[in-house]
């Protein structure tokens, strides 16, 4: 006669850690590289738009986040979360169709590629277990913005992004907006400068569209990684970040 256990399951919390830490560490790294074959630093790239959209980046990144959020949402009753290389797919044709045309086409695409992005971090958070029509999902999809896309220097190393939180409220998500927007409008930034670069600019706009889809794909498996595995292992989520925070060989900035 079988006996059935009733014992809770046994989470390997330093395997999961370990296979959290490998993605991290790995984000984004195929993107870079094509970035890195077309000469895509970004060293000075913002510098180069003209001074009206520079100066309206960030008012135009939290109205491009506003509208993705609602639009990726809406959107998932009619179309199904597709595969990782699929959405790399779609998400560089998109880059190359906003390059074609220079700066004009490629702002105009902006808000294309921002819903995009949403509807593939939000398929990581239901991935993970994740209701992305809750709230508090929704906040933390905008959060994985917050980290640094591949084109930066900084890569998203100080790990902020994953232990920020914000109290739910009836403004909650446009404080969230607002507290990500400066750095996301850096991003988007240097992706406008490099499909505004003459002959280049659908190669680019390929380029760092399959370069942010892979690399915020990474960054979604992060977050939702931890956040399950804080979960399963009735962990604390700011203790696993700082066991994260050894792994992948970074300190805390103060």
């Amino acid at each position: 006669m079988q006996i059935e256990s009733n014992l809770p399951t046994v989470i390997d919390v330093e395997a999961r850690l370990d296979q959290i830490a490998r993605r991290y560490k790995g984000a984004g790294g195929v993107g870079i590289n094509v970035l890195n074959v077309i000469g895509g630093s970004a060293e000075g790239l913002i510098d180069k738009l003209p001074n009206a959209v520079r100066n309206n980046l960030e008012a135009a990144t939290v109205k491009a986040l506003g509208q993705a959020m609602k639009a990726a949402t809406s959107t998932r009753s009619m179309v199904p979360d597709q595969k990782s290389w699929l959405n790399q797919a779609v998400s560089a044709a998109m880059g190359a169709a906003g390059g074609a045309g220079g700066l004009p086409t490629a702002l105009a695409e902006l808000p294309v590629t921002t819903t995009l992005l949403l509807r593939v971090i939000q398929g990581v958070a239901v991935e993970h277990g994740f209701d992305p029509h809750a709230e508090n999902v929704q906040f933390d999809c905008i959060q994985v913005f917050s980290a640094s896309g591949p084109l930066s220097d900084d890569d998203g190393a100080d790990l902020g992004f994953l232990s920020a939180r914000i109290a739910i409220s009836g403004r909650a998500m446009q404080a969230v907006i607002a507290k990500v927007a400066p750095r996301l409008a850096v991003v988007l930034g240097q992706k406008l400068a490099a499909q505004a670069v003459p002959v280049l600019g659908a190669v680019a706009g390929a380029a760092t569209n399959y370069a942010y889809t892979s690399y915020y794909e990474d960054m979604a498996h992060v977050h939702f990684g931890l956040r399950k595995l804080a979960i399963d292992a009735d962990v604390p989520q700011d203790e696993l970040v700082e066991r994260l925070r050894l792994k992948v060989g970074h300190t805390r900035v103060s």
